[in-house]
């Protein structure tokens, strides 16, 4: 039988860690509730956290600072959870290793979500994960067909059904832009990013169309496009896929 993934969630205010241990216990996972980097890293050196969740605004040590000493010592998912939503915090937590970024107030079954998605792409035999900057991806080859939010994107005919299983008509553009979403489900993908996965060398610098795309493609897959559900906007960092996705 499959143990139970170890989730280590690391803040300062205790109503928040166990508020996120009640909920993420209700969902099967296993979770140690930490207050300071110490107890982290003896955490880490006695019994390996699977992904930790990481508020930056902790005492004693930045946030951003254990992030990077994570990186460089275990193997392991890493999300920041931190009430800092300023794109310049944003990015610098993507570059220094983080898997994801959310920030607070948080809807607790997206968070579940993304967790969900970040331990999917650490599974046994793996690479580590990495930056944003270079997004983990499905493997090649396994399924034809992506399933999020009761769509289904069939890889192979280039088609799109929704949930009522209708025919969803997109151009091309649009269907490479929806491809590399549901490849990196829950990740930050920045605009550079999407434009050398739809545009390749075509891509110019600072090229917007990527917005327009986003914007269409939002037409065409959410219920109420002014305020998507399933592709949301990072400011300043890029979008993201929020529903997790599974292959067959």
């Amino acid at each position: 039988m499959k143990s139970a993934s170890h989730i280590a969630v690391l803040d300062d205010e205790i109503d928040i860690t166990q508020l996120l241990a009640s909920y993420l216990q209700s969902h099967g996972f296993r979770v140690t509730q930490l207050h300071n980097g110490p107890s982290l890293m003896a955490l880490m050196d006695s019994d390996p956290a699977d992904l930790v969740l990481l508020d930056l605004g902790l005492p004693g040590e930045d946030g951003f600072s254990i992030a990077r000493r994570m990186r460089e010592n275990w193997r392991c998912g890493l999300v920041i959870v931190t009430g800092r939503g300023d794109a310049v915090d944003k990015v610098v937590g993507l570059e220094v290793g983080a898997d994801d970024y959310v920030t607070k107030p948080f809807d607790l079954r997206e968070l579940v979500a993304r967790v969900k998605a970040v331990l999917r792409r650490l599974a046994p035999g793996d690479a580590p994960a990495v930056p944003a900057a270079a997004p983990a991806s499905f493997a090649a080859g396994t399924s034809d067909r992506l399933r999020f939010a009761g769509w289904q994107l069939d890889l192979a005919a280039r088609s799109l059904t929704n949930p009522q299983g209708q025919n969803v008509a997109l151009t091309g553009g649009e269907f490479d832009l929806l491809c590399a979403f549901a490849r990196h489900p829950g990740r930050v993908l920045s605009r550079d990013f999407l434009l050398e996965q739809t545009r390749g060398r075509e891509a110019a610098p600072f090229d917007r169309t990527i917005d327009v795309q986003v914007g269409r493609l939002r037409k065409k897959i959410e219920a109420d496009p002014d305020d998507p559900q399933i592709v949301k906007s990072v400011r300043g960092a890029g979008y993201i896929l929020v529903p997790p996705v599974t292959q067959g």
